[in-house]
């Protein structure tokens, strides 16, 4: 699990006393599997929050994801108590029925130059979200951050921080 966005992520969390746990979805990588449209992923992420749960006990859950896996992070974050959830640049596309809130604050990181999720559409769904999300949206940034990751780390930072 190389990707530059979700290593930027891991890094905060760890700098700010979390210990994290990345992996590659099923299918991606040397993972095993085939994709399942978010229900097996889904799966797969509580798996992995179980196991967190056993090697680091009496921690709470923070959640965390990027695009595809801040889809898969909100599933997760639904269904499992979680001290706070952070998505950046979140497949908002996937994020069926009616807008829904984990019971937990919600930190949503989003680029206003992304190509590849839509940031008004972002706004539009963190806008019809109770209670809603905090958006932090950040100028001239696009989906992969290049050159801006130092701004993703701060962002997740202080989500931690005031979460």
């Amino acid at each position: 699990m190389d990707n530059k966005v979700v290593t930027t992520i891991g890094r905060a969390l760890r700098d700010n006393g979390i210990p994290t746990l990345r992996f590659n979805f099923r299918g991606v990588g040397a993972s095993a599997g085939t994709f399942d449209r978010g229900i097996g992923e889904t799966a797969d992420a509580d798996a992995a929050a179980s196991w967190g749960t056993r090697r680091w006990p009496g921690r709470t859950l923070v959640v965390a994801g990027f695009s595809f896996g801040g889809y898969i992070a909100w599933r997760l974050a639904l269904k499992r108590a979680a001290r706070c959830l952070i998505t950046v640049a979140p497949a908002i596309q996937l994020m069926e029925g009616s807008p829904s809130a984990p019971p937990c604050p919600w930190f949503i990181v989003q680029g206003d130059s992304d190509d590849v999720v839509d940031p008004a559409a972002v706004s539009g769904w963190v806008n019809a979200v109770i209670p809603k999300p905090r958006l932090v949206l950040l100028p001239g940034v696009g989906h992969f951050f290049h050159g801006r990751l130092q701004e993703l780390r701060d962002a997740v930072s202080d989500a931690v921080r005031s979460g």
